[in-house]
């Protein structure tokens, strides 16, 4: 069967809802974090209780301590969605959820963590009526240390409160319409839990994350672990594997301080035409040398640096064919039916010329990340910026500590080449928003100093790696006259020409990351016109570096996709891939200086 063949079976099965029933019993079973994976876990989704709690009022009933609510809801998917089996699309303000914890008896002497992939917006959790957390978050993932509050081998009551209002002007929402009805370029809202809830037995001294930094230039990858507790006369091994071979191993102290620095001679670089990947393998030993802790990942080496204008992959200046990914789906709306359905995405969109996407005003599920890591597709990180005020300080600081939860989530992963926090920020005023943007950028580089920021997509630019603009012009000639500057000149082309506070262009990176957006047209050979014409005026400019085209899928009303949005194909998929391949990958550079 070819690709196509498959994509379109795949997106037969989606609209019918077979996907649903070939998987197993509980939703979405895959592991939820195949980069820091552990053999013993359990798998909360399926079916909960739930109630919808308009009134804000829930807590005066006393429902942190329900047993069970009327309404029956599947997770992890929304219940905006029809897989939650709700389907309920108005405003939901507030929602209760409920279901019974089972502690294993295996668990005793255990850390027991319990983790949200995503729940949108303000989430507090309570065990057995006690409240244990509270989180702020469209997107981001969370952990509960739930130790003190259950008992192993025995049952505990898990209820959690979540708050939502998109129209706040407070928190990230993305795309999530904030009218009734979607409009434009605006869709279903997201309520609640939207990634897999899971929880895990660890070692108190376990290790709570670690950041893996491919160098690339001396040959080596250098580990910096971080535990939930230290203890004397704990080690911490890191094994590094190509297959069955052994590439490197080194022991230190299971202490937060320790770097281990891991020699990968000749190493097999990662890129999307060879996406090469070593096995990783985290262990921590007690001091008779029993193993506390073992943790699966792995690692791409790879480079990625900015530098004279140029994008830079492996010391090669590269060129990002990006497509704009918004990550909606007809049945689960921000949640895939299946973890197939997210290698379907970057498969189809490799078969039409792109070598990457920029993830669109949502934060992706690490599944999405682990099959761009495994297939080769690069990936520039974004938050859900809008609906959120960035002139505001509360939705500043609200925005600052989830954006920081993301970069420690996504950090290893090596597809992801840029982070992109916000997007369009077209209400930017002197004051707050330079402070806002100033802080978003230096905290980016402060968690992550490998990779390359573009402060704001699409223009109002404080202080960026990146110059980044988006142009819908369907005219090759004004897509040439606004980006086709040369070096040493200014870009004729600014988003907001008329906000003088914003940062003056000062020679990075010059990169379309919005254009095309081109709606279906029953004339398919005017459509290949139109957009080779396009892709052409950008080859022609000798300072853009790349592109994001919008956009990969129809989303529900918006019908610009390549494909449309139950993922069957539009177009020719070989005709769109000779157009859209037409500017190579590696750049070379004494061409785009003439």
């Amino acid at each position: 069967m070819t690709n196509i063949k498959k994509m379109m079976a795949i997106a037969i099965l989606v609209l019918t809802g077979g996907l649903q029933t070939m998987q197993a019993e509980t939703p979405r079973a895959e592991y939820p974090r195949p980069q820091f994976e552990r053999s013993e876990w359990k798998n909360l989704n399926g079916t909960w209780s739930y109630s919808f709690d308009f009134g804000r009022c829930g807590a005066q009933k006393g429902w942190r301590e329900s047993k069970g609510f009327e309404g029956k809801i599947t997770v992890p998917f929304c219940p905006e969605s029809e897989l939650s089996g709700v389907k309920y699309t108005d405003f939901i303000n507030a929602i209760w959820y409920q279901r019974t914890l089972d502690i294993p008896a295996a668990w005793e002497g255990k850390r027991i963590l319990l983790h949200f992939g995503a729940v949108d917006y303000k989430t507090e959790v309570y065990v057995d009526g006690r409240k244990t957390f509270t989180h702020y978050g469209s997107g981001s993932s969370f952990e509960v240390d739930i130790t003190k509050y259950v008992t192993a081998g025995k049952s505990s009551n898990l209820v959690l409160y979540v708050e939502d209002d998109v129209r706040s002007g407070k928190q990230t929402c993305g795309k999530q319409c904030t009218q009734l009805y979607s409009f434009g370029c605006l869709y279903t809202r997201v309520t609640g839990i939207w990634q897999t809830v899971w929880m895990e037995p660890v070692d108190p001294a376990a290790i709570q994350r670690v950041f893996a930094t491919p160098d690339v230039d001396q040959q080596q990858l250098v580990v910096r672990p971080e535990f939930y507790e230290e203890k004397a006369g704990y080690t911490f091994t890191a094994t590094v594997t190509d297959g069955k071979k052994k590439v490197a191993e080194k022991t230190v102290s299971a202490s937060n301080g320790s770097i281990v620095v891991l020699p990968i001679k000749n190493p097999k670089l990662w890129s999307p035409e060879e996406p090469n990947l070593y096995d990783v393998v985290y262990t921590v030993k007690d001091r008779t040398g029993k193993v506390m802790d073992e943790v699966k990942s792995y690692a791409g080496m790879r480079k990625i640096h900015v530098a004279d204008g140029y994008f830079y992959l492996n010391n090669q200046p590269y060129y990002q064919r990006l497509v704009l990914d918004q990550g909606f789906y007809p049945q689960g709306i921000w949640t895939a039916p299946s973890d197939e359905a997210l290698k379907q995405d970057i498969e189809m969109s490799k078969a039409v010329g792109f070598n990457g996407a920029r993830l669109h005003q949502k934060v992706f599920e690490e599944r999405y990340l682990y099959w761009a890591d495994h297939l080769g597709y690069i990936c520039w990180g974004e938050q859900a910026s809008w609906g959120l005020d960035p002139n505001n300080e509360i939705a500043a600081r609200n925005f600052l500590s989830e954006w920081n939860e993301i970069l420690l989530r996504d950090r290893n992963h090596p597809c992801i080449v840029t982070w992109t926090p916000t997007n369009e920020t077209w209400d930017a005023r002197e004051g707050q928003y330079e402070r806002f943007i100033t802080d978003l950028y230096e905290l980016t580089h402060a968690v992550d100093p490998t990779r390359p920021v573009n402060d704001a997509s699409g223009d109002s630019h404080i202080k960026t790696d990146i110059w980044a603009v988006h142009d819908y012009s369907s005219d090759p000639q004004i897509l040439i006259k606004n980006h086709g500057f040369k070096a040493g000149e200014m870009p004729p082309y600014r988003n907001k020409p008329e906000l003088q506070f914003l940062a003056k262009y000062e020679g990075q990176p010059y990169i379309v990351d919005e254009f095309g957006g081109i709606r279906d047209m029953d004339d398919k050979e005017r459509y290949y016109t139109i957009l080779e014409r396009e892709v052409d005026a950008l080859a022609a400019c000798p300072r853009v570096v790349g592109f994001c085209y919008t956009q990969i899928t129809d989303v529900e009303q918006e019908n610009n996709g390549i494909y449309f949005y139950d993922r069957t194909p539009k177009y020719d998929t070989e005709r769109m891939k000779a157009i859209f391949s037409k500017i190579p990958s590696i750049i070379q550079i004494q061409e785009k200086q003439e």
